[in-house]
């Protein structure tokens, strides 16, 4: 199980390859001479900026503001190249860390084995389970109070930058077009 630490990093930030509507979102942490891409979803982006704006409200209500508060400057640069996927994000942990007054991020390889042994019976899984355990790659950034909120703002932006909302029923519109299911009649979830 490969760990791609970076404590601190010299860049850690959300992009995306692609236009909107067929995006590629990633996760990429830059530092020491290395660059790790992880390929992730843009809900998991969204979710992790709001978890991460959450937690630190929360350490300030507990703790007081961080001595390292400062945010550093804006980074609304490219990706760095190359832009290689290392591994596809499964699992999305967030953490602090009081003693050091840092962030804790940590992004998981998803387990695809285990999904498609998740459609069998479920005996034999345990099974597998036990005779093979599960290696899985893992990046991990530790980042500081002013770093994780520039990188939250930052992954807000990227996921807010895709396809504008069609203003009546809310879904993304495709410069294609747009079947919009309010002006057609039909509405899901609607009991007749």
């Amino acid at each position: 199980m490969p760990v791609f630490q970076f404590n601190p990093p010299e860049r850690f930030i959300a992009g995306t390859v692609g236009r909107p509507g067929e995006r590629t979102f990633f996760l990429q942490a830059v530092g020491e001479g290395r660059i790790t891409n992880v390929v992730l979803e843009k809900a998991q982006v969204e979710a992790l900026a709001t978890r991460i704006e959450e937690l630190l409200e929360e350490v300030h209500r507990r703790f007081g503001t961080p001595p390292d508060d400062v945010a550093p400057p804006e980074d609304d640069g490219p990706l760095e190249q190359p832009i290689e996927q290392d591994f596809r994000v499964g699992t999305l942990a967030l953490a602090w860390d009081a003693e050091e007054s840092r962030v804790i991020v940590e992004a998981q390889e998803i387990d695809e084995s285990a999904g498609e042994e998740l459609l069998e019976d479920d005996e034999e899984l345990e099974v597998f389970a036990e005779e093979a355990p599960v290696h899985r790659d893992v990046l991990r950034v530790y980042l500081t109070s002013g770093q994780a909120r520039a990188f939250a703002g930052r992954a807000l932006k990227v996921v807010a930058s895709g396809r504008p909302d069609c203003p009546l029923c809310g879904r993304p519109l495709d410069p294609e077009g747009h079947i919009c299911v309010r002006q057609n009649g039909y509405r899901p979830n609607r009991l007749v």
